[in-house]
């Protein structure tokens, strides 16, 4: 592959009079624009594409930004693959590529955006891990550039935003325990500062108040996304001198962690405690069946694409709906792990 400097030298033009060749200007012969055509296929020209994007002032990518880690496992890959797939379906569209942006875990978000930013390396961005109180959100609304959370804030600039129901999976679980007798229900949170967190506390200490119950903070198990907090959780559990009879898990890798641990205790799942979770490749093979919600993963990224697209001056003529803030729904596929009744 070579460049236009190169080309133009193998034919003894100037690079002005090869660019003009290649992109078919008038002030060109017929005969300099063939022969310019047919050397830069025979020598593999490729077009310098951050040179084009930056006089067009747009670089034909959408970026996605994730955090990775080392703690970081099984919620990652298992529901942001899901989301990949339904996004790139909508940014094809307009012949739009997605990029995923890695910001490692031990890097401030807001810094690494900036420098995402400062690069010039994507016409618009996903935010995913909103925090509570997110100045990334701030920082991307006070330079006009356009982009979608996939989480709700408290930080709001009137971005458009798409999140998962936490607050019906929350309330649909609680109500659902409460009407089998259980009393001191768990819940697990993310143990850092991700809003669900805030939205799925909130909302479980309504749930529980309407059933005449209160949340007990000794029952909150903050967690990070993976097996093994969920082998720790379960630990922790079983050390309470007054065990919770039921377990509401938020992330899809705790389930294999919790279930391992719990029957190293011989507690069964589903008759010595109750268990609802989140779904993961791996739910359907475990046993016992866990009671779980699950999102429709493809749509949800076409909506969030389509959020994103409604924002960008280029595209929002097709998309009329405006600024889209939607929370997304879950469907609840019963298993037998949530099967205890207390008496």
């Amino acid at each position: 592959m070579i460049g236009i400097k190169r080309l133009a030298d193998e034919l003894g033009l100037s690079i002005g009079t090869v660019s003009r060749a290649l992109n078919n200007r008038p002030d060109v012969n017929d005969a300099t624009r063939q022969r310019v055509k047919e050397a830069a296929l025979r020598l593999g020209y490729v077009p310098n594409q951050s040179g084009r994007s930056l006089r067009a002032g747009q670089t034909g990518v959408v970026a996605f930004v994730m955090q990775t880690g080392h703690e970081i496992t099984g919620h990652g890959d298992t529901f942001i693959m899901g989301v990949f797939s339904g996004i790139q379906t909508a940014l094809a569209k307009h012949r739009l590529d997605l990029v995923a942006l890695l910001c490692p875990s031990d890097e401030d978000a807001e810094d690494y955006l900036k420098r995402m930013v400062s690069r010039g390396f994507a016409d618009g961005f996903i935010l995913s891990s909103t925090q509570h109180v997110d100045r990334r959100i701030d920082f991307l609304a006070e330079r006009g550039v356009p982009f979608v959370t996939l989480g709700r804030s408290s930080s709001d600039a009137g971005q458009p935003w798409i999140d998962t129901d936490f607050a019906g999976i929350a309330e649909v679980s609680i109500a659902r325990l409460a009407s089998k007798g259980h009393r001191r229900i768990a819940i697990t949170v993310p143990n850092d500062e991700t809003n669900l967190g805030f939205v799925f506390t909130e909302a479980a200490r309504s749930a529980l108040h309407a059933q005449g119950l209160a949340l007990d903070p000794e029952l909150i198990f903050g967690f990070v996304p993976n097996e093994a907090s969920g082998y720790d959780i379960a630990s922790r559990l079983l050390a309470l001198p007054d065990r919770p009879t039921a377990i509401i898990l938020l992330n899809p890798g705790l389930t294999i962690g919790l279930y391992r641990r719990l029957i190293e205790a011989g507690v069964e799942p589903g008759k010595d405690i109750a268990v609802i979770g989140r779904d993961s490749p791996q739910s359907p093979f475990l046993s016992p069946r866990l009671t779980y919600f699950r999102e429709d993963l493809d749509s949800l990224g076409i909506a969030l694409g389509q959020a994103l697209l409604a924002s960008m001056p280029r595209f929002a003529k097709s998309y009329p709906s405006g600024v889209v803030r939607q929370v997304w729904p879950s469907e609840l596929i019963e298993g037998e792990s949530d099967g205890l009744v207390i008496r």
